[in-house]
């Protein structure tokens, strides 16, 4: 039986909290968008114009940076509050280097690094057992 690399992955536009699904204590990592709320009003400022082709381009570079690190795993759950996670799945799924990954995608409200860890340990778990059940029915 394979042992799948999984990452949970709770995100927004702005940030994104990742977490390797493990038995021990997990590893947790934080990739944040570059798009903040200063260069936001300093573009702004420029035109409107200017503003989203800044944001577009900050947006499209923490994607690429999400992606980067997402190539080591086999499955990948992406939940967060807004629509940042179809969009990051929308982007990989183009990409040779992701074909293999297995991508999951759900809906969630904002939560506490505790809850989003619970979440991915819960996600990941049960499909674990029903795979152990399953091997253990062949073997009967």
């Amino acid at each position: 039986m394979k042992n799948n690399r999984c990452l949970g992955v709770w995100m927004d536009h702005h940030e994104a909290h990742l977490m390797e699904f493990s038995l021990e204590q997990p590893n947790l990592k934080t990739i944040q968008s570059s798009f903040t709320h200063e260069l936001r009003a300093e573009s702004m400022e420029k035109g409107e114009k200017l503003m989203h082709h800044k944001e577009h381009q900050m947006q499209e570079s923490f994607y690429k940076q999400l992606g980067i690190v997402m190539q080591e795993y086999d499955e990948v759950l992406l939940f967060g509050p807004t629509e940042a996670k179809v969009e990051l799945f929308n982007r990989l799924r183009e990409e040779k280097a992701c074909s293999h990954i297995h991508f999951s995608l759900r809906q969630a409200d904002k939560m506490t690094e505790n809850q989003q860890q619970a979440f991915v340990r819960e996600f990941f778990r049960k499909p674990v057992v029903h795979e152990m059940l399953d091997h253990q029915q062949k073997k009967s």
